[in-house]
C-alpha cells in the first residue's frame, strides 16, 4: 500500500469511528439531556462551561456558540477556578461540565464550593458512574465504545461526541427562545453576516450636496458636467420643487448618442429614463443588491416614505461596505 492510500484508509477509520460513535449518540439522547436544556433555558444568569486538556477546549467552543445564539454562556477554566475565578460564578447561574472520565481532579476540586452556594451543575461525560456524573444535578451521557485514536489514547470520538452534544444543546436552546436572524446579527457586528442583516441602504447612501441633480430643461452638455462633478456616473433629473422627475446613466448617453442628437441642443428631459428604480432608504442594503441584480444595474435611486428623493447608492458603495 502506497503512503497516499495509507493516509487515506486511516482517514476513512477514522471518520468511520468517529460517524458511529454520534450515531450511537442519537439513539440514546432522552430525558436527561431536555432537563439540562430546560434547567440552561430557565437560568437567570448565564451558562458557565468548564473542562480541562480537550475538553476545555470543546467547552471553550460551546460556550462561544450558546453565547451566539441566544444563551449567554463563558468558559471558566476549572483550574482558575480554585485560584480565585470561582468569584465569575454566581448562585444565578448553571454550570455545564465537560470530562471524558468524570473524575478531573480540577473539576472535582471546585464541586464542593458549587454545591454549597446552590449553583446547578449539569454534568457531560463518558462515565455515568464517575464522581462529577454522581454529583451532577443532571448528567448527559457521552460515553464512546471506542476513541479513533489506534492507541486508544488521544481523545477523538470523544471530543467530537461531546462537541455535537454541545451543539445539540445550543440549536435546541435557540429554537426554545425563538431567536431570530437578526438577534444573531446583533451577535455578530462585525461580520459579513452582521453587516448584510443590519446595514441600511441610508447607513451606505450618497445624500445632501453629493445627490447629482439637474432641471428638466437643463441642456444635456450641463448634464453632462453635473455627472462629472459628483462622480456617480449618473445624475436625477427633478423639477424646481424637487421632485423626481427621472434619471440620466450612461446608458440613457449611449442610447442618445447612438440617435444623432446634439448634446449642446438636448434638454435633458428629453431623452431621460422616467422615474427610474427606486430603493426605499430604510431598506437593508441587501434590498438594494437585489433590486440592481434583477435589473443587471449599477446604481439605484434613494426615496423615502413620501417617494421623496433621500439619495443614490452604488453597487460599488455596497462592495465597499462588504454587503456583496
Amino acid at each position: 500500500m502506497t503512503d497516499q492510500n495509507r493516509f487515506i484508509a486511516s482517514a476513512l477509520r477514522t471518520i468511520d469511528i468517529e460517524h458511529r460513535a454520534i450515531g450511537e449518540l442519537s439513539q440514546r439522547l432522552g430525558a436527561e439531556f431536555a432537563l439540562a436544556c430546560e434547567r440552561m433555558l430557565h437560568c437567570r444568569g448565564r451558562i458557565i462551561v468548564t473542562g480541562m486538556g480537550k475538553s476545555g477546549h470543546i467547552a471553550s467552543k460551546i460556550a462561544a456558540t450558546l453565547s451566539s445564539t441566544g444563551s449567554p454562556a463563558f468558559f471558566v477554566h476549572p483550574a482558575e477556578a480554585s485560584h480565585g475565578d470561582l468569584g465569575m460564578i454566581t448562585d444565578q447561574d448553571v454550570v455545564l461540565a465537560l470530562s471524558n472520565s468524570g473524575t478531573t481532579s480540577e473539576i472535582l476540586a471546585i464541586l464542593p464550593i458549587l454545591k454549597r452556594k446552590g449553583i446547578p451543575l449539569i454534568s457531560m461525560t463518558g462515565a455515568p458512574q464517575s464522581p462529577i456524573a454522581q454529583t451532577a444535578d443532571i448528567h448527559i451521557d457521552a460515553s464512546v465504545k471506542e476513541e479513533a485514536c489506534p492507541l486508544g489514547q488521544a481523545p477523538t470520538s470523544s471530543t467530537t461526541v461531546a462537541l455535537v452534544l454541545g451543539d445539540a444543546i445550543a440549536m435546541a436552546l435557540l429554537e426554545a427562545r425563538g431567536f431570530t436572524l437578526e438577534e444573531f446579527a446583533f451577535s455578530h457586528p462585525g461580520g459579513r453576516l452582521g453587516r448584510r442583516l443590519l446595514l441600511k441602504v441610508k447607513d451606505i447612501m450618497h445624500e445632501g450636496d453629493a445627490i447629482p441633480r439637474v432641471h428638466p430643461d437643463a441642456l444635456l452638455s450641463d448634464a453632462l458636467l453635473e455627472i462629472t462633478r459628483k462622480g456617480l456616473g449618473m445624475t436625477t433629473v427633478v423639477d424646481p420643487a424637487g421632485a423626481l422627475c427621472g434619471v440620466f446613466t450612461d446608458g440613457d448617453l449611449r442610447r442618445t448618442l447612438d440617435s444623432g442628437r446634439n448634446i449642446r441642443e438636448t434638454r435633458i428631459g428629453s431623452v431621460m429614463s422616467s422615474g427610474g428604480k427606486k430603493v426605499k432608504e430604510s431598506a437593508l442594503a441587501t434590498e438594494a443588491v437585489r433590486i440592481m441584480q434583477e435589473n443587471s444595474i449599477y446604481t439605484l435611486i434613494v426615496v423615502d416614505e413620501n417617494e421623496s428623493l433621500r439619495g443614490v447608492i452604488r453597487m460599488h458603495d455596497l462592495l465597499q461596505a462588504n454587503v456583496v
